[in-house]
This record gives structure tokens, sequence and C-alpha cells, in this order.
């Protein structure tokens, strides 16, 4: 039919029969693109669909309309197209350069120039406007009838003209056309206000019937915008409710250059009829009565004008900027509307403020706009240029409320504010209610503005009747002054909490986001001004003025929570310990910090009448300890709050706590106090349990942790923890990353390991473990078999591995290991799970029976498991000599090796090579060889390609092969006298001691920084022996008194030394005859080296009744100092003994030296019984200070990975740093510390972490920092290389370091 149609080229004959069959090919068009068209927002846009129609639909070709198009222009155009393709192409025989597409562009010019071509689009066009013509009027006969019908229906009803039945959906297709020109200009003459009431009824219903796109595409839609603005001051209420419907429906189905009009309509609607004089607005006096019907209507345009502000910036980003702009400018006009003001406040006309503060007192508008930077950068910009008066407003109530509220009595300042309380239906605001709405309103729309830097830049802002400006501080300080001094709500329920308006919650709140925004935070709140009118009441308090009768307990809290967010934030906190002017003096002036450790104190003690007696005093205590642990769980708060002993206070308050929860009855069935004393119970544990987690919060630091131990309380504190830990909560809302670094402090001490065993936490630790190794997880239904592991630690029981890598250091291994002997049995149970630490090291890593062997599920996965652990564990030098000891590790993995052998014939054997194999092999050679990253070579865990996969010799008996001993410089006696002859003569005798002791310092910072390789073997022997001897000849550089000893070889010799230090001598003697320092028989000599040594320091122990093993008569370890000085000695018994005997009365014995201060009457009896050594609780604690000024990066890392630099710091002092530093450097870091000081040993360790910084951060994003550490020597770093940074290091702590180490023997509580 089609065909037969096309066929005609021109409009001759044009029968009925065609135009009928063209309607109903063009109704099946629209058919088909109904939806796309109707969901077009403009016709514009319709049209652009149908041009487009072949790109996005892919049945166009299949349409009938489509069909007979292509065969009416084939018919038309056919034949000349074919010539002209012809000609086309024998030119481009001619030319070789032209391609098709050229031909078809070329064919395509010559066709749409022809006159064929136009003459059909001629006979086209005409035939569609028949076609379209007659659908018109089909359609528009089809409506009168419609509506006529509809009429007839409407007669039947109610006169009642106010009914609303238009629907949402009520845009169909049809109805696009209905709406034309002429009839949009007859509604606009029938909502002329002359016209009958019923006439503009009608003319509102039929454009609320129209569909959005209709109305806006209308020429008239400009005039129909000011009719409808108009028409909102109708005194009609029915007609002007029928107007906002309208525009609701506008705001809800329009594109936004149609509600934007809509909205900029009602804004100025609004705006003029708060400036026309004939309104009658309510003044504060009379107040606001909301059932009055004409408040009534202005409140619902004002909440339909909020509604649309707080959705409008959801869509606006997609549109041009400039509706947006008109939006804002819009807004700000109305709401900078100002009316001439009496000079009575009572007679002040209410502006445009105060009903938008009614209906949203939050703000939220404000909020959302400010969010985006694309409109809050607009609406900074007017508000700074054109509208500042808005932001000065809002400023003036915020102060006009402070000064109310210093000047009225407590009730009436109740009554003023009755709305923060609980919810109640109230439909009449007096004047001083919709003061407090709109103070309400101020104070959210200035906390948002000061969140961005151009909102801050609109200060200072000037006042009426005020001299001075009021500036950013000005704001921030009358905030903090409304906590205190603004009423409080009444007590709410949990209900209501959630909208609470209350002034001093309000602020607070505020007050926590800026804490939140660093760069807000800094230039806003962490100064002085701010800071101490935040503390002013709490000073009073302390001291005990009468200023603060009025302050509450909501308040303090309220202010507790804005300090605790300053104090979890490094500016924050150095603001509170130092102030602006970084004086930390607590005479004059005090800081932040001693005001609120005082005041905590005090409230501790519950030493502050004003709180005698008030049930909430456990919840100001609390927030209060929670700011002061944000200061004391870090080092250098620490050191500011010692003085005040609040971990005396807190434990005192605990077990006063404790005692009073154990005299609570037990409830009695039946009884009706049954609740009331469950409650008290509930009430009680919880406090202690604050209590005892604010105690727990020392163990962050290692000071921190001796105070700890001093409360008696650390078994309670870690049996908390593990609690915590079971229910997964953490430490505290402001701690970033959980128990970590908690759980290293506490395990890197002997009664803190003893009391994470007596917690369960080992237990349980080993048993998920055991889970993730052996068992699986039972609560997950199994679909698919477990994938097998490639890792040799799996990633489920990586974090299981680090957590016993912590506990197996010194000398909390002592506590948990020593004299303990492994179970051995004959049969294991495959349901036997493991509990202790002994129990790890049966069935994990000694397997050595075949039962063991059986016991596990995963036997080469789980022994990997244990290799790896014993490998880290026994980089402790200490540990190593204890397991060895014990356990016969050597012994063990040797048998395991042999029985690796295969025979391949009967003079040939070979290793077999698996992972097992080869983690062996590197244990042997990392436990039996001693030596830095140039002194040995450990072979690596992993294959290579090729046909020698492993390339390095296994071995299944001592000596180790030669491979992995690398050829060293050996310290041949030429050249010790060379530079003994060199160096000597630089360090001239003085006759003044003093004098000579000062320039020995400076001649040797500048060897080490010109030629540090000349500070070595014999010259640094004779040089250390001059230099401890002049300094233990001179009373100001001894801190410790001389003591007589006059035992002889002979009294000594047949004493007995313990078998880790026999283990001791044999590993140093093997690393020193390595090193060429010593000869045959110098086991025998550093054996009576140390028996003297160990009888010496014994005359000077302190009588300790402990259960803990490190603090039994001798010193559980190795002495590797003395072992380094007999290898400076090159070997010399007396001469080393005589060395150790001076160098014991200087202060630098107390860090290099260990054993010196094992259980020593020098140190007060609380540190002695702590077992805590100096070391730990000096040097580590300083190092972990100076960390987080110096190498903040590789702090935050420690903290991230849960791993405390004290404990590796820690395992590096105790063993001198051997494994980790080649010899020359060893004896440099000696050196500096007997030199310079032992200050210096805070520094060197902070070099390092500094030389390791890149490798560190890497290892921490890999999970693995503390195997690192432990495992990897100090590759590349020498201490001459750092020494002017550890000389600048010097000049910055000296002071503060060398106070607290010269306190050492006063550190008492």
């Amino acid at each position: 039919m089609a065909g037969a149609v096309g066929c005609r080229p021109t409009m001759a004959p044009f029968s009925p029969d065609d135009e009928a069959m063209l309607q109903e090919m063009l109704r099946q068009l629209f058919q088909s693109v109904k939806e796309k068209i109707t969901g077009a927002p403009s016709l514009e846009c319709a049209e652009e669909i149908l041009l487009h129609l072949e790109e996005t639909d892919e049945n166009f070709h299949n349409y009938e309309f489509v069909k007979y198009l292509r065969q009416y222009i084939c018919n038309t155009l056919g034949s000349m197209i074919e010539e002209e393709m012809e000609k086309s192409t024998s030119d481009q025989n001619r030319s070789e350069e032209t391609g098709y597409d050229t031909v078809v562009q070329n064919v395509t010019k010559r066709t749409q120039e022809s006159k064929e071509y136009k003459e059909m689009m001629h006979s086209l066009k005409d035939i569609m406007i028949v076609v379209v013509e007659s659908m018109i009027n089909k359609f528009e006969e089809d409506e009168i009838r419609v509506q006529e019908k509809q009429k007839k229906i409407q007669k039947e009803k109610s006169n009642s003209y106010c009914t609303d039945n238009c629907s949402d959906s009520d845009s169909s297709f049809n109805q696009s056309y209905k709406f034309c020109q002429g009839k949009l200009q007859l509604i606009l003459d029938q909502l002329d206000p002359g016209q009958p009431k019923e006439v503009r009824y009608e003319a509102l219903q039929t454009l609320c019937s129209a569909p959005p796109s209709d109305v806006l595409n209308c020429e008239n839609w400009t005039t129909l915008c000011e009719k409808l603005t108009v028409s909102l001051a109708d005194p009609d209420p029915v007609f002007s409710d029928r107007i906002l419907k309208f525009y609701a429906q506008t705001f809800t189905l329009s594109p936004l250059h149609m509600t934007k009009e809509i909205y900029t309509s009602l804004a100025k609607h609004l705006e003029l009829y708060f400036l026309s004089r004939e309104n009658h607005i309510p003044t504060l006096l009379t107040g606001i009565d909301i059932t009055n019907p004409n408040m009534t209507r202005l409140l619902k345009k004002v909440r339909l004008l909020n509604e649309y502000q707080k959705e409008a910036p959801s869509f606006w980003i997609r549109h041009p900027e400039k509706y947006m702009e008109e939006i804002v400018e819009s807004t700000l006009s109305l709401l900078s509307v100002k009316h001439h003001q009496s000079h009575l406040v009572s007679q002040k006309i209410l502006d445009p403020i105060y009903f938008l503060a009614l209906v949203d007192a939050k703000a939220v508008w404000f909020k959302k706009w400010m969010h985006a930077y694309y409109s809050r950068t607009t609406l900074l910009r007017l508000l700074e240029k054109k509208y500042k008066s808005l932001i000065t407003a809002a400023v003036q109530q915020c102060v006009h409320y402070f000064e109310l509220c210093e000047t009225m009595k407590a009730d009436e300042m109740l009554r003023h504010s009755k709305h923060c309380g609980e919810k109640q239906k109230n439909f009449y605001y007096t004047g001083s209610e919709l003061q407090y709405i709109y103070f309400i309103h101020s104070l959210c729309l200035l906390g948002r503005l000061l969140i961005y830097t151009h909102g801050r830049k609109l200060f200072p802002i000037k006042l009426k009747n005020r001299k001075d400006s009021i500036s950013l501080i000005d704001l921030l300080v009358l905030f903090t002054q409304l906590i205190y001094y603004s009423p409080s709500c009444p007590k709410m329920t949990s209900s209501a909490h959630s909208d609470n308006y209350s002034p001093a919650s309000m602020v607070s709140e505020i007050l926590q986001i800026l804490c939140d925004q660093k760069e807000c935070a800094i230039e806003c709140l962490y100064k002085n001004t701010v800071l101490e009118a935040l503390l002013q009441p709490i000073h009073d308090l302390v001291k005990g003025t009468e200023a603060t009768s009025n302050c509450s307990e909501t308040a303090l809290i309220h202010i507790a929570d804005i300090l605790t967010r300053i104090a979890s934030v490094e500016e924050g906190l150095i603001l509170l310990l130092y102030g602006e002017n970084m004086n930390s003096s607590e005479e004059e002036n005090p800081t932040g910090a001693h005001i609120i450790a005082q005041f905590s104190k005090q409230l501790l003690e519950e030493d502050i009448p004003m709180f005698s007696g008030s049930e909430m005093l456990p919840m100001v205590t609390g927030a209060f300890m929670l700011v002061c642990r944000q200061i004391y769980g870090t080092c250098e708060g620490l050191q500011t709050l010692i003085p005040y002993s609040l971990h005396e206070s807190l434990a005192k308050a605990w077990k006063k706590a404790s005692l009073l929860s154990e005299r609570i009855p037990t409830p009695v069935e039946g009884s009706d106090s049954v609740s009331s004393i469950s409650q008290q119970s509930q009430n009680s544990m919880a406090w202690e349990e604050n209590l005892l987690d604010n105690l727990l919060n020392f163990a962050a630091t290692p000071k921190g942790l001796l105070l700890l131990q001093r409360t008696g309380a650390i078994n309670e504190c870690v049996t908390l923890m593990f609690h915590q830990y079971a229910k997964k909560l953490q430490i505290n809302r402001h701690e970033k990353f959980g128990y970590g670094v908690v759980v290293t402090q506490v395990a890197a001490t002997a009664a803190g390991a003893l009391a994470l065993q007596s917690s369960g936490f080992i237990n349980a630790l080993i048993t998920e473990l055991w889970t993730n190794l052996e068992c699986g997880r039972d609560d997950v239904r199994v679909t698919q078999p477990r994938s097998t592991p490639v890792d040799p630690i799996d990633r489920s029981c990586q974090k299981s591995f680090l957590a016993l890598v912590t506990l197996l250091s010194s000398p909390a291994v002592y506590e948990l290991v020593s004299n303990q002997e492994l179970p051995n049995k004959a049969e294991y149970s495959l349901r036997e799970v493991p509990t202790c630490i002994t129990d790890i090291i049966d069935r994990l890593i000694i397997l050595n029976s075949e039962a063991k062997i059986h016991s596990l599920f995963n036997y080469e996965q789980s022994h990997i498991f244990g290799l790896r652990l014993l490998s880290v564990a026994c980089c402790s030098l200490d540990t190593l000599l204890l397991l060895e000891a014990q356990y016969q590790l050597s012994e063990m993995l040797l048998t395991a090796q042999e029985e690796s052998i295969l025979e391949t014939s009967e003079n040939c054997r070979d290793f077999i090579i698996d992972a097992l194999s080869v983690e062996r092999n590197h244990i042997l050679v990392r436990i039996h060889l001693i030596g830095g990253p140039l002194e040995r070579i450990l072979p690596p865990r992993t294959l290579e390609k090729g046909s020698a996969p492993y390339p390095w010799p296994m071995f299944s008996s001592y000596p180790v092969p030669n491979c992995y001993l690398p050829e060293v410089t050996r310290h041949a006696d030429g050249k010790q006298d060379n530079d003994l002859c060199k160096l000597l003569p630089r360090f001239e005798i003085s006759d003044k001691q003093t004098e000579w002791i000062e320039n020995c310092r400076r001649r040797y910072s500048k060897i080490m920084k010109s030629e540090p390789d000349i500070i070595s073997g014999a010259a640094l022997a004779e040089l250390l022996e001059k230099y401890v001897f002049h300094l233990s000849e001179t009373s100001s550089e001894c801190y410790f008194p001389s003591v007589e000893y006059s035992a002889t070889d002979a009294n000594v010799k047949n004493e007995s030394l313990s078998s880790v230090q026999q283990l001791g001598i044999e590993m140093a003697v093997r690393y020193g005859k390595f090193l060429a320092l010593l000869q045959d028989g110098a086991e025998n000599h550093l054996s009576l080296v140390l028996k003297h040594c160990a009888r010496f320091l014994k005359q000077q122990h302190a009588p300790v009744k402990s259960s803990l093993i490190c603090l039994q008569a001798s010193y559980p370890g190795h002495d590797w100092f003395v072992s380094s000085a007999f290898l400076i000695m090159l070997g010399e018994q007396h001469r080393t003994f005589q060395f150790l005997q001076r160098f014991s009365r200087l202060l630098a014995s107390a860090f290099l030296w260990l054993p010196r201060l094992h259980i020593s009457r020098h140190l007060p009896i609380d540190t002695i019984e702590s077992g805590i050594h100096p070391v730990y609780f000096c040097t580590t604690h300083y190092v972990e200070m100076l960390l987080k000024a110096e190498v903040p990066l590789v702090f935050s890392a420690f903290h991230m990975s849960g791993f405390a630099p004290s404990q590796i710091c820690l395992q590096w002092i105790t063993q001198c740093f051997w494994n980790y530093l080649d010899w020359s450097e060893i004896c440099h870091y000696i050196a500096t510390c007997v030199f310079l000081g032992p200050d210096y040993q805070v520094y060197i360790c902070i070099a390092i972490f500094k030389h390791l910084q890149q490798e560190i951060l890497q290892h921490t994003q890999a999970q693995d920092l503390q195997v690192f550490l432990k495992e990897e020597a100090l590759r590349g770093f020498r201490v001459s290389d750092y020494f002017e940074y550890l000389e600048s290091l010097e000049q910055s702590y000296r002071p503060v370091l060398r106070r607290d180490m010269w306190d050492l023997k006063v550190q008492s509580t």
C-alpha cells in the first residue's frame, strides 16, 4: 500500500483513502515515540528527539511512515541519483585521489541543489499539511465533546469551586496539543481580579490541569508569572491556597528554569507583602498566633519557599549558573527586608527572617546551600557585596541573647527557653520565644558560615551601638560563653534528645564541627583567647570563687566534649600544653592542660563543694577524664600531667567505687526495689569500668605504663581491655587505631605479660590462631573448599602472628616461658587446642615426634608458621638464649635437617629442598652467626629460576659453611697502632680535669664528623679508658656513689653462671674471634668478668619480694654491654672489669649497661617492684616523644601498624645493637653515649628511624612492620653520617632529657 501511494511523484490525485492511510501511519509513529516526547521538558527538546530518532530507535526503519518516505524519495529522485553516481564514478577513475566518501558527498550536494528535489519537498510538504490539519481538526472536535461532557458532569455536582481533581500524572500525549497560545491568553484574561469568582476558579483549574511543559513554552509565560504573583495576595483564602497548590505542583513536576521563575515570583510576593504597610504584620509584643488565618497563609508560603530551598541544591548544578544566582539573590533580598523600627524593642515589626526561622529553626536551607562549592561561591559573594546585613543581624541576635542571659534571672531564663524542653503542641509564640528561635537560626547560620574560608573572611562585623567590631575570635568567645551562661534544658527523655534546641547543646554541636575542620579550627579555635573563655569557669571552680555558681553540670560536660576534640588533634594538644606562646610554665598563667588536670583531680577526689552529692558528678568526672587521657596518652602530655598524680587519684577512686559496689544489696525477687537496685548496680559497674579504662590509657606510653603498674591495678585494667577486645569495642571514640599500641606497650614488660596471660588475652589469641590455622571456621557453611595458602603466613593468621611476635620479646618471654617444660606427649588429640605460649612452641615449632606431626591437619603450613615465629623471636638474643637453653633449638633444627637428607647413592647425599628445609636453613644460620649487615650473610627463603633453584648449601651439623661468612676487614695490629698514634695526640692532657673533659667531647665530635674510622680498636679502648677514669675522678660527673670491691678471681671462680649466660659467652667469643679481636681462652676471661660484675652489682641490690622472674637475684638475660666492653678491650679481663667499675659511677651506665640497675638500691622501691628498666620508661619514652616531633610519618606508621617504637628500641639497646649494626658502628654508638652523654642514646634511635623512613612506610602498608624491624639489620646506617643531626637534636632537647635522666633516683610517687 505504501508503495502504491509512493508511486506518485507529484500531488496530482490524492484520495481520501490515501489521507486516511497516512493518518494511520502517523498515529503509529506517534504512539511508538509517545513516552520519549512526553518526557521532553520543552518543545525544542521534543523536536530534537524526533530529528535524531534514527540514531536512538532501533525500530526506526520498520515504521510504515518511514517506509513510505523512503519509497517516495526513491520514485521521485531514484533515476537522477543513479545518473549522478555514474558521472562521479567516471570522474573518480580519472583522478585516483578521491574516495567513496567524496563521491557520496558530491552526489548528495548535487541532488539537494536540483530542481527535482525542491519540487519533491514542496509536494511532500503539501501532502503532510493536509494530513496534519485533518488530524488536528478531528482532535479538537473530540476535545470539545469531552469538555461538554465534563461540564455536564460538573453541573450535576455541588457548586463548590475548591475541589482539587487535577492529577499529578495528568499529562498524557494527547493533552500536549490542547494548550495553545490562545488558550493561555484566555486564562490570563480570566485570572484578572475584576473577573467573577467562578471564572477565576475555572481558569485556575484549567491551568492546573495543563502539562507544565506546555505552560512553560507558551509565549505569555512571563505575563502569567506576574499575574500569579499578584493573585497570591488575593484576600480570598480558597483562591490563594489554590495558587499555592499550583506552585507546589510546579516545584514538583517542572524543570529548574520554570520552577526558578515560580520561586522568584513567590519570593518577590513575600518581599512586597512585608514591605506593604497595608498588611498587618505582627510585632514582637503581639507575637504570632498560628491559628490566625492570615498567619497560617503567610507561614504556608514561607514553608513552601523553605521546602524548595532545601530541595533545589540537589539538581541546580545541572543547569546554568544564572538560574541558581537568581534563586539565591531573590532569597537574600527577601531576608534582608527591614522595617523602620520603633525605639522600643517590643514594638519591633517582625522581619521575614523570623518566619523563616519558625519553619526552619536550624537553618537547614543555609547548610545545604553552603555544602556545594557551586552554590557556596555565589552565596558568599552576594553576602559580601550586597547582603552583609544578614550576617550582621545574625551576630547582633547572638549578642543580644547573651546580654539577655547575663541580665535575666535563672527562672526567667528557663521560661525564655522552654522550647528546648519536651516537645509539646503550641499554637502561639510570644515575642521572647520568637527572639529565641531567631537566635537558634542565627547560631546555626553563623556556625555553618565559619566552616569555610571565605565565610570567615566576612569578619570582622561592625554592629550598631558598639565601638569595636566583632572579630572571628570575639564570636568564638561569645559562643563559648553561651554554653555557660545560657539556661540548661530540663532533663529530657531519649526520644526528645534528637531535637534538642538548648543553646548549650547547639553551640557545643557547632564547636564540635569546627574542631573537625582542621584549617577552621587552627584559625578560630586554637587561640589562647578562645581557650581561656572555655576554661574560665573551670579555673574559677578550681580556685573556689563564687563567680560560677550558675555553671551547670550539663554545661561542663559540653565543654569537656569540645576540649576532648581539641586535645585529640596535634595542634590542639600543643595549644593545651604550651599555649600559643609555647610556654608550659604552671606558676604564672597556667596553660589549659594544667587547669584541666587540677580540675579533674578535684573531681576525682570529690573536692568541689558545688557538686557535692550531685547525681551527675560521675558523668562530669568521666567527661573531663576523657580530656585528660587524650593528653596523658601522649608522651609530651604525660610529662606535663605527671605532677598531678592523676593515676593515683584514679586508682583511689576505683578502689572506692569497688568497695561501694560490693555494698549494694542483692535484689530479692518480688521486692519493689529490684529495679532500682539493679539500676544502681549497673551504674556502679559502668563507673568502675570507666575509671579502669582511664587508668588503662596510661599504658599508651612507656612512662605511663610505669605509673599504671605503680597503682597495682594493671591486672584489672588488662582484664577490662580483654573484655573490650572480645566485644570488638574501641578504646574511645577519639582513638584512631585500636588496641595494638597498648598491647605492645604492656607486653614489653614482665608484669604486663603476666597480666595479659591471667586476663585470658593470650589464651584467646592462641585459640583464634589455632582456629584459623588448623580448624577452619565452624560458623560458615562450606560451599567450596578453602583455597590453598600461597604465602608462608596466611592472611587469616597474620594478625595472630604479629601479636605472638610482640609477646615473644624480652623480658616478657621470660615470664611466659622460663622454667616451663614442653609437654612432649606420646599422643595428641585432634581436638586438643593449645592454650599458652609453651603449647605453641610444642605444637608448631619443636615437632620432634610423629605424634606432634600427625596431630596437625595442615602440617606444612602450621610448621612454617611456627618456624617463621621462631625466626622473628630469635632476633631478640635474650629470647634466643632462653629457648636454646631450655629446648635445645639448634639440636632440634639440625636433627630435622638430617632427616631431610636423601641418599641418592653410597657417597652422594642431597638435601630435600622444600619450604621447611629452606626455612630451617635460614634459622640455623641466623641463630649461630652474630654480625651486622656486612658481617654475615643470611640465606634467602625463596627459590631461584634455573637448574639450581637453591644454590645455598644446607648443613646438618656445625660449623656453618664459610659461604655465610663474608670477608671482613681484620683489625691488624699495625693498623691499630697507626690509629692509636693518630687519635690519642688529639686529646691533649690538661691540668684542669673539667677543661680536659670538655675538650675531649669537642675533639670527639669533630673527629666523628671528619675521620670516624680512626675511632676503633686499641685506640678507642685506650681513649674510653682514660676518659672514664677522668670522669669517675670528677665528683660533678659522678652520678652513683663509689662502691668498695675487693673480691679476687679465686673468690668468684667457683661461682656458677646461668645456662643463658654460658651460651651468651660462647656466642660473644665466637663473634669476637670472627672479628679477630679475641684469642684462645677468651671464654674463661669473659666468664670471670661476668662473675665479678655479678658480685659487684649484687652488693648494690635492694631486697625485693616478687613473683616476677625478672626480679630474682640475678639478671635474667645475658649481659651484652659487658660482652661489648670485653671485645672493645680486646679480651683483657682485668682491664675490662676495671673500666666497668669506674663506668658504673656514671649516669651513662644506667642506660647503656642494663644489669647495672637490676633491682638496684639506687632506684625508688616502687620502680624496682614494677620490674621496668629506666631504658624503657625513660629512653624509649623520649624516643616516642621525639619521633612524633622529628619524624611524624614514622610515628603515625607505628600507630597504624599497632606496634610501638619503644619495644624495638628496647630490643636494640638491650643487646647493644648486636646483629643490627656492624661492630664499628656498635663501638661508635657506645663511645658517643659515653663521651657526649646518655641522651645521645635517644638521638641515635631517632636518627635510625629517620634513616629507615621509606622502608618503614612501605612495610606498614604491607602490614609486616614488626617483622621487618626485628629481622632486618640496619643497612646503610652510620652514626657518623647523622652526627650533625644528632647535635641538632641535642640543642633542642638536652635540657628536658638530661633533667629527667638525672632525676632517675628520685622518680618515685
